[in-house]
């Protein structure tokens, strides 16, 4: 035989440690920082550049490069929002949310902001489901006073994976929305 045998994957325990966040409706973007010190800027699938950039988000991290460099070498994802991308939340300029709560919640560049941590605990399908329901009646960590937060992402980490609800129409697939 010729195929490479493919083991299958160990299954993680659902009885283990999940953040729950806010779901930012934004334009997901990263911040790439090498060993040497590149540093480039992406979306969610390609590299940004002058000539093709994604709301903005290649020109700000330019403008931000020494403040972004202190994010250290790694990949820095994160959601792009605000001013004129998808629901706006109300603000007047743009905004990046890093993901990596446990990393970022306290010391992190002044030009960022991390998504709101909703919920830290053991996987509980109530506790989620009762985030929901706050930004429903309560609206948006991110953006205080706007009140039509998009839902939550909900990260199972022994899992490594992410899990989304929205508080609208989360039964359809996004591309089937208005």
């Amino acid at each position: 035989m010729s195929e490479e045998f493919i083991e299958f994957p160990k299954i993680a325990r659902l009885s283990r440690q999940c953040v729950v966040t806010e779901k930012i409706d934004g334009t997901n973007a990263q911040i790439f920082i090498g060993e040497s010190g590149e540093f480039m800027a992406g979306s969610r699938n390609r590299w940004l550049s002058y000539q093709d950039d994604n709301f903005g988000f290649w020109k700000w991290a330019a403008d931000n490069k020494e403040e972004l460099l202190k994010l250290g070498p790694g990949r820095h994802f994160g959601e792009w929002w605000g001013s004129g991308i998808q629901r706006r939340y109300g603000l007047s300029e743009k905004r990046f949310s890093l993901f990596n709560t446990s990393r970022w919640s306290e010391t992190r560049p002044a030009c960022c902001h991390v998504v709101p941590l909703l919920y830290a605990g053991m996987f509980d399908t109530a506790a989620i489901l009762a985030c929901l329901d706050d930004l429903a009646q309560n609206g948006s960590r991110a953006a205080p006073g706007f009140m039509d937060p998009e839902g939550i992402i909900a990260f199972h980490l022994a899992g490594n994976v992410g899990f989304k609800k929205t508080i609208k129409k989360d039964d359809e697939p996004k591309g089937r929305q208005p």
